[in-house]
């Protein structure tokens, strides 16, 4: 991101934000709405962060979408099928154009796969997966698997496609380095085949859409306009919606749900997400970046991993800090779908801190030690609030914990990049298989091709850095099985492997409400996803 733009990051009164509106803008088909966060950048491949692909997905569109009860349904691709076990035919909705009136064709979509492959992609683990496309003709993909794939569809509806055409007239065709804060055309503008077009992009500050007028497909809603505010603090977030300045925010604050609720003229939408909260703890270095004792990385063992996990207490943080709005959990995985609602998979250590202390004493650490926790303060649901309760509470085992709580583009970065002792991360979104874990987290990372070809993107997510040849050579044959039956097995086996290892410590599974004003109709989806296209916005009660 471009620093430079942080001139527009938000003030403290609510005028100087431009939520103010004229007549004019707060029609009915305008939305005005806001989060904490706001999107790392438009570039669709450079960050796999859920506002980020939210509003990147109003834009771009993948060749296999999600209907309303996340079922894939047909989007670019009109009609697809298996010609072998590890080959694929798609073919392409005719008369698509993107936003710059250039036709759709076969060519941006093998272009969109193989940018979507890059080292800077976040999205590379999928991209490979879905193998390698070719061209057969101008509305035809023949994709060769290198490997059976039990998810090759779902793969497919995690790829925006792009207009080759687009990318090279603007010097595009790289996906953006978000991680070493590279400038790029694409990050701050986009032409997707989308239902919305992008008006401006202001970072930190505004960003600004209108309604494809050549949009393909159905919209039904009757959005004309959206305008997209970051707002941090909790508490103006709250105010801007009860004082009508904003008509939706994607994440109030719990606290504030029983006001919002009776309030006049405001609502509150609810379901449960598909993303589990976690801890990831760095288990590669032999002594931590941060902390003490000097020359051990007292992560690298499971007990003391495990006396982490164990002095946590749960129910507290759930009832107290969440006020309800989590789903506890000690299953690695976004949704119970995932784990086969296995009562044993759910299960979670149990809270025991006297176990947690024999625990560090065995392991050497009876005196505790030091350590620095990162965590993002605008990205998940009570996020800085549950690292400082985590803290407080590993606190009793004589842990010195310090957290460090940033911005979501700050901590993004810095993750990214291995710069961390331990952090609080969270995983979800369309995808109920493990596999959207699976690959990502629990394999070693780069695989073992050490992160070239193929390879590329396999254990991204890994950041913690373990090494668990077990654990990989399991998830990696789940990844190939055809066989359902089998692979539930293996499946188990790898969530039994990563409980008993503690290489992550699983927290919840979030519950997420949303806040409208009463004339906003919106469609809740589990994956946190805002759909601009079934939104309706009535005239406003008088």
């Amino acid at each position: 991101m471009n620093r430079t733009r942080s001139a527009h990051v938000m003030a403290a009164s609510l005028l100087t934000l431009g939520l103010s509106l004229t007549g004019g803008l707060a029609a009915a088909q305008t939305l005005r709405w806001a989060s904490a966060g706001d999107p790392l950048t438009l570039d669709p491949y450079a960050q796999n962060e859920t506002l980020t692909n939210t509003i990147n997905g109003q834009i771009y569109e993948f060749l296999v979408s999600r209907d309303k009860q996340l079922k894939l349904v047909p989007q670019l691709a009109t009609e697809w099928k298996q010609a072998g076990p590890q080959k694929w035919l798609l073919k392409l909705r005719p008369g698509v154009k993107f936003h710059d009136g250039r036709p759709l064709s076969a060519d941006d979509v093998v272009f969109s796969i193989q940018r979507a492959r890059q080292p800077s992609s976040q999205i590379a683990m999928y991209a490979h997966a879905v193998g390698e496309p070719r061209k057969l003709d101008d509305l035809t993909v023949e994709f060769s698997l290198p490997q059976v794939n039990p998810i090759f569809l779902q793969h497919l509806s995690t790829i925006y496609i792009m207009s080759r055409g687009w990318a090279e007239a603007n010097k595009a065709t790289k996906t953006q380095d978000f991680a070493n804060k590279e400038e790029s055309y694409a990050a701050f503008h986009s032409n997707g085949t989308g239902p919305f077009m992008l008006v401006s992009r202001a970072p930190d500050s505004k960003t600004v859409f209108k309604r494809n007028p050549n949009y393909w497909g159905a919209i039904e809603g009757n959005l004309q306009e959206v305008i997209y505010t970051p707002i941090k603090s909790d508490a103006t977030r709250t105010a801007a919606l009860i004082s009508g300045e904003i008509d939706f925010v994607l994440d109030p604050a719990p606290r504030d749900l029983a006001r919002l609720a009776q309030s006049k003229g405001l609502k509150i939408i609810t379901g449960p997400e598909n993303r589990i909260i976690f801890i990831a703890l760095d288990q590669g270095r032999d002594e931590l970046l941060s902390g003490s004792p000097k020359g051990k990385n007292p992560f690298k063992d499971v007990r003391v991993r495990r006396a982490l996990y164990q002095a946590i207490d749960i129910a507290s943080i759930k009832t107290r800090l969440m006020d309800g709005q989590a789903a506890p959990t000690g299953a690695m995985v976004p949704s119970p779908l995932g784990s086969f609602n296995d009562p044993a998979l759910e299960a979670r250590l149990p809270f025991d801190l006297a176990a947690a202390k024999k625990l560090l004493s065995e392991a050497g650490y009876a005196n505790g030690f030091e350590f620095t926790l990162d965590c993002p303060n605008n990205r998940y649901v009570n996020d800085e609030r549950i690292c400082m309760t985590l803290a407080s509470q590993w606190a009793k085992l004589g842990l010195k914990v310090k957290v460090n709580a940033q911005p979501k583009a700050l901590f993004f970065n810095k993750i990214e990049r291995l710069d961390t002792s331990a952090y609080l991360f969270g995983w979800g979104g369309a995808i109920t298989d493990p596999e959207s874990i699976f690959t990502s987290h629990f394999r070693n990372r780069g695989g073992v091709g050490g992160g070239k070809g193929v390879d590329k993107g396999i254990g991204e997510y890994n950041r913690g850095n373990f090494k668990d040849d077990e654990l990989d050579a399991i998830v990696a044959a789940s990844s190939r099985e055809p066989d359902e039956v089998k692979r539930q097995l293996l499946i188990k086996q790898a969530l039994k492997r990563m409980a008993e290892q503690v290489h992550y410590i699983p927290l919840h599974r979030q519950v997420i409400p949303w806040a409208a004003r009463s004339n906003i109709a919106v469609v809740h989806r589990p994956d946190n996803w805002l759909e601009w296209r079934w939104i309706t916005v009535a005239p406003a009660p008088r």
